[in-house]
């Protein structure tokens, strides 16, 4: 396990401080609000930290505004049903007094039923593909201390990278990703660590068309909500194939849905997401 993935799996590792109640932290980085992935994350192992049977197969969630990276987040846990198939958790994650973020989480026991999916788009394999840190080489200047930071997920990308990009771009990318290493054999964490790295990439796919740029004066971007399906087990920590796409983007708003494969062709996780996309009016040029 790299140094990152077991600072990543140390975070996921919350702090339990009274009955249903759970607190979790941020690395000390210089953000100006908490990654998404990361709240979606925790949030995701507090209510499977209330739940004793069943595995996750669905979250729903939304952020509400943005989290303080400086201070603790905590997550209260509602138990809201326990059935003999499904168990329903909400989350709300608490800073300041005041809710930054709301999700629901579905669990279910696994039973037999009828099958089908999706067929798994022909890619290389991750092996034949460059690293993202020797891609962005080229831009380590542009990239300020994003690049030599150390990051726990893996990312191979398939054609052009979605960030470096001009006007006209396809709303579309793949790449392969997994953990920076081996993750303790808990299902509840694999899915975990799949909801954090579904957030690295999705919304560069509804920006890929558009020239515009992260660190603009004149942009602002956020996810608003993010829901995720967990078809299949899984191990994130092997090689997956994440394919998304941005059907469409009006009004300051785009979505982008997602698609994670195993290796071998299975459809295991599926996923959208709705992100403010806000580019401020160019100011009137003064009469005269």
């Amino acid at each position: 396990m790299s140094d990152a993935l077991d600072f990543l799996v140390n975070l996921l590792d919350l702090e339990p401080i009274e009955v249903n109640i759970f607190r979790g932290v941020s690395p000390n980085e210089d953000r100006q609000r908490v990654f998404g992935g990361q709240v979606a994350a925790q949030a995701l192992m507090a209510a499977g930290r209330t739940v004793e049977i069943g595995r996750v197969h669905s979250l729903h969630a939304y952020f509400l505004r943005p989290g303080d990276p400086t201070v603790p987040i905590l997550y209260e846990v509602d138990r809201i049903r326990d059935g003999r198939s499904f168990t329903t958790r909400r989350v709300v994650a608490i800073q300041h007094g005041r809710a930054i973020f709301n999700m629901s989480a579905s669990f279910h026991v696994d039973e037999p039923g009828l099958s089908h999916q999706f067929p798994m788009p022909e890619v290389p394999p991750p092996e034949d593909l460059q690293s993202l840190d020797v891609r962005l080489e080229p831009y380590r200047d542009l990239m300020g201390d994003w690049f030599s930071r150390p990051h726990p997920i893996e990312q191979r990308h398939i054609g052009d990278l979605p960030f470096i990009h001009k006007e006209g771009g396809e709303p579309a990318q793949r790449l392969w990703i997994k953990a920076d290493g081996k993750i303790p054999d808990d299902p509840h964490l694999h899915t975990a660590i799949a909801a954090y790295a579904s957030d690295m990439s999705l919304f560069d796919t509804m920006l890929a068309p558009h020239d515009v740029r992260w660190d603009s004066p004149d942009f602002m971007g956020v996810s608003l909500d993010h829901c995720m399906w967990f078809h299949r087990p899984f191990k994130a920590d092997e090689w997956l194939l994440y394919d998304m796409d941005s059907p469409t983007a009006f009004g300051a708003r785009g979505l982008a849905r997602g698609f994670m494969f195993t290796r071998d062709g299975e459809l295991v996780v599926s996923m959208c997401q709705e992100g403010l996309m806000r580019v401020a009016e160019p100011a009137p040029v003064p009469a005269g």
